[in-house]
């Protein structure tokens, strides 16, 4: 068989039901057809992206769901939502691995598809980063405000690892993972065309650091060292050496 043969049994297959309800028709037709890729790898490369893509949907969705039911105070569904969510960023930051196995040559070349187009320009992404305000609003208004409780309250002094305490967490979670895909998302862009590059867009690739730097629930970050040195201030900064003590005896 020859590779044009391929070609067309793998964009074109015979479609059965399962086909038929996944719309498997278009969703294949989404890629450059194969005989026009400019090399091996752009296909993995729109598909990776394309599927980054589903998943920021997904993960939208399932936000906007969190909300309505912080707004029910339905802890239960709001946990096992931003599991969910969690799980996705997890699954985003691995497939970026993916990516790693082009050259930063081969990558080159895919780069000059894209026009004047980049990354910054992702529509999922753009929609994601305006969804926190919302969840924090969500979040303060049931599970501070109602109660008549403070991030201070629910991490110390009422801890109790309540509905507040675990929300927050879910959220701080969320946070840490989406940081983390940045952070992964800045090797692979340092291992394909260095840090010191000019983004398509003209803008020093350095300022996307900026980026994985960035919370979106500072306050649930900032109790941490506030609780420490609120601690610390009570025992002393400097204390004894448990192995001298040890040593002692």
């Amino acid at each position: 068989m020859q590779k044009e043969d391929y070609y067309a049994r793998i964009e074109a297959p015979d479609m059965l039901d399962y086909g038929v309800y996944l719309q498997c028709d278009k969703l294949l037709a989404c890629q450059k057809p194969l005989n026009g890729m400019v090399n091996g790898d752009e296909l993995q490369f729109q598909i990776v992206h394309q599927v980054e893509e589903l998943w920021m949907k997904l993960m939208a969705y399932s936000l906007v769901d969190v909300i309505g039911f912080m707004e029910e105070r339905n802890t239960h569904r709001v946990v096992t939502l931003m599991g969910r969510v969690h799980r996705i960023m997890r699954m985003m930051t691995a497939q970026l691995d993916l990516l790693e196995t082009m050259s930063p040559k081969e990558y080159q070349q895919i780069r000059l598809q894209l026009g004047n187009g980049s990354g910054q320009e992702s529509p999922g992404f753009k929609f994601l980063l305006r969804m926190p305000p919302d969840l924090w609003h969500a979040f303060k208004a049931n599970y501070l405000d109602a109660p008549g409780l403070t991030i201070a309250d629910i991490y110390d002094g009422k801890y109790d690892h309540g509905d507040s305490y675990v929300v927050a967490e879910a959220l701080v979670e969320y946070d840490e993972l989406f940081q983390k895909f940045r952070a992964n998302h800045m090797y692979l862009i340092q291992r394909s065309i260095g840090l010191g590059s000019k983004s398509l867009k003209g803008r020093p690739v350095e300022l996307l650091q900026a980026g994985a730097r960035h919370r979106f629930f500072p306050d649930l970050w900032d109790i941490r060292h506030e609780m420490t040195d609120g601690w610390s201030s009570q025992y002393g900064v400097v204390r004894d050496s448990i192995s001298k003590h040890d040593a002692a005896e």
